[in-house]
C-alpha cells in the first residue's frame, strides 16, 4: 500500500513539463497585477509570454500540478498551492521588523515562481563570509549558503525542494533603520523578469552591525572589466554576449524601469553568463518627482550620457548611451577615456561631442551601432529592442574577417594590460555636481567615427592642458 502510494506521488511530480521545447518561454507567468503596456514587447525577444489567464497555454508550457490539478504558473511552480505553504509557516519565522515581514510575507503569497519569492534568512545560516569590496553605499561580501533557496515543492516526500549555493551579501549603509532605498531595490528584482538581471533571494541581519543585506546571487567570474582581461573571445562570442546584456537591459525597460547606473562594473559573470547587477538607483522610467539638480547625480562619469551631466532626467535613452560606452570597451578592451582625469574638463569635452575611440578592427556594422547609441541627441538613438534585435544580426555577419585581424595584429598580451591607467581616472560610482556645462552636441569626430588602436581618445595639446587644470570649483 505504502509503496503504490510513493508511486502515485512520482506520478504526481512528472505532470510538470519539463521539455526542452518549453525553453522558448519565460520561466513564469505575468500576472496581471505586473501587465504594463510595455511588458508586451517582451514577445518580441527570445522568449515568448505566458499570461496568467490563459489556462491552456500555462498547462502546455508548465504542466499541471499535482496537488490541485491546475495549470503551473511557472516550472515546477503552482502559485496558489505554494502561497498556503507560506502563509501557513508565517508563525514561524520574523525578522524582527513588520516592515520587512510584510515585504517578504507579499511577496511569497504572490509569488509565480521561485525566482519571485523572498525569504528571511537567519545570519547563522551562513558560513565563510569572505569582505569582498565596498559599492557605493555599502559592503558586499560572499558567504556560502549551505540550505540554499527553495527552488520548488517536493510532491513525493512532502517538503521543500534546495539549493545549495554560494550567495554574495550587499549591506547598506546605516540601514538598521529600513529604508525606503533599500527595500525599493529589493523590489526592483521581483518587478523584472529575472534571467539576465541578478536574482535577490532574500533578506539578512549582520547581528553586530545590525545592518540589512540582501541576499544576490554570486558570481564567480567577476565584472565585465575582470572577465575580457582574463578571457579571450573571438567576435562571435563577444556579439553572443552583449545581445545577452541588451535581453537584460530589454527586459529592464519593459518593465517600465531605468537603471541609471550601468556600466561595465555593473555587468557581472558566472561562469560565461553575463548578468546585469545593481539596481539600486533603478526607478519607474516615468518618475519626475524627483530632481536631479536637487539631488545631484551619482554614476561612473565615462558611461554618462551628457543630459544626465547637465543635470536632466536620467531616461531609458540615457541607458542606451551607457550600453554603447560598454559596448565599445567590450570589443575594444580597453576602459573609456583611460588616460585623462575624469573630472569637470572631461565632462565639458563629452559635451561637446568627445567619444572614446572605435578600436580600428570593429566591423563597420557594430561600429554604426555603437555610434547610434551614444549620439549627443536622445532621440537618435536606438530603443533596448532595438539594440537587441540589431546585435542579433550583427552577430553573424563580419565575425571572420574580425578574429583573422585580430590573430594578425594582436600581441599575445592583452591590450589592456599594456595601458597606463591615469591616477585621477575613476571607475566607481559616486555623487558627481557640474555646473557649467554645454549643450550637447556631435563632434565631426564622433560623425566619422574616430578608430585607435593604441589610445582610448585623441586630445591636443590644450585638451591635455586643460584636464589637467584644478577642477576643484566645479565639483561639489
Amino acid at each position: 500500500m505504502e509503496i503504490s502510494k510513493m508511486n502515485s506521488k512520482k506520478n504526481l511530480e512528472s505532470l510538470w513539463k519539463e521539455s526542452e521545447d518549453n525553453y522558448e518561454y519565460q520561466e513564469h507567468v505575468i500576472t496581471n497585477s505586473t501587465i504594463d503596456s510595455t511588458i508586451k514587447l517582451m514577445e518580441e525577444s527570445d522568449r515568448k509570454v505566458v499570461y496568467m489567464n490563459d489556462l491552456e497555454k500555462r498547462k502546455q508550457v508548465y504542466g499541471i500540478c499535482g496537488e490541485c490539478n491546475e495549470p503551473g504558473t511557472g516550472r515546477k511552480w503552482c502559485q496558489p498551492c505554494n502561497a498556503k505553504r507560506f502563509k501557513d509557516n508565517f508563525k514561524n519565522w520574523t525578522s524582527g521588523n513588520k516592515d520587512i515581514d510584510e515585504f517578504i510575507q507579499q511577496s511569497q503569497l504572490n509569488a509565480v515562481h521561485y525566482k519571485k519569492n523572498l525569504e528571511w534568512i537567519p545570519f547563522e545560516n551562513f558560513k565563510d563570509i569572505t569582505y569582498i569590496t565596498r559599492g557605493g553605499f555599502g559592503k558586499i561580501y560572499s558567504a556560502e549558503w549551505p540550505e540554499g533557496n527553495i527552488d520548488s515543492w517536493d510532491i513525493e516526500n512532502q517538503k521543500w525542494k534546495w539549493q545549495s549555493r554560494k550567495v554574495a551579501l550587499k549591506s547598506l549603509d546605516n540601514s538598521s533603520c529600513i529604508s525606503t532605498e533599500f527595500l525599493n531595490e529589493i523590489k526592483s528584482h521581483l518587478q523584472i523578469y529575472l534571467y539576465d538581471v541578478i536574482q535577490c533571494y532574500g533578506i539578512t541581519q549582520d547581528p553586530n552591525t545590525k545592518d540589512y543585506m540582501m541576499v544576490l546571487e554570486y558570481c564567480e567570474n567577476g565584472n565585465l572589466r575582470n572577465y575580457y582581461m582574463n578571457n579571450e573571445l573571438n567576435y562571435g562570442l563577444k556579439i553572443s554576449k552583449l545581445e545577452r546584456i541588451a535581453s537584460g537591459l530589454l527586459d529592464i525597460h519593459n518593465a517600465g524601469k531605468i537603471h541609471k547606473d550601468f556600466h561595465s562594473g555593473n555587468i557581472l559573470y558566472d561562469g560565461s553568463w553575463p548578468y546585469i547587477s545593481d539596481l539600486g538607483m533603478c526607478q519607474p522610467a516615468n518618475n519626475e518627482k524627483q530632481s536631479i539638480k536637487q539631488q545631484g547625480i551619482y554614476g561612473v562619469l565615462p558611461y554618462m550620457a551628457p543630459e544626465v551631466l547637465r543635470g536632466h532626467q536620467y531616461t531609458k535613452a540615457s541607458d542606451i548611451y551607457s550600453f554603447g560606452i560598454m559596448m565599445n570597451e567590450y570589443i575594444s578592451e580597453e576602459t573609456p577615456y583611460n588616460n585623462i582625469p575624469h573630472s569637470h574638463a572631461l565632462a565639458i569635452k563629452i559635451c561637446k561631442g568627445l567619444r572614446p575611440n572605435i578600436f580600428k578592427f570593429t566591423p563597420k556594422s557594430l561600429a554604426d551601432l555603437i555610434t547610434k547609441c551614444w549620439d549627443a541627441k536622445a532621440e537618435n538613438r536606438p530603443t533596448a529592442k532595438e539594440l537587441y534585435q540589431e546585435l542579433k544580426e550583427v552577430q553573424l555577419a563580419d565575425a571572420d574577417e574580425y578574429d583573422d585581424k585580430i590573430k594578425l595584429n594582436r600581441t599575445s598580451e592583452k591590450r589592456s594590460n599594456n595601458i597606463q591607467t591615469h591616477p585621477q581616472a575613476i571607475y566607481t560610482s559616486r555623487l558627481l555636481n557640474f555646473k557649467n556645462l554645454p549643450e550637447p552636441v556631435n563632434s565631426g569626430a564622433i560623425q566619422s567615427t574616430l578608430f585607435s588602436e593604441g589610445f582610448d581618445c585623441q586630445l591636443d595639446e590644450s585638451d591635455l592642458n586643460e584636464m589637467n587644470q584644478d577642477d576643484e570649483n566645479n565639483i561639489e
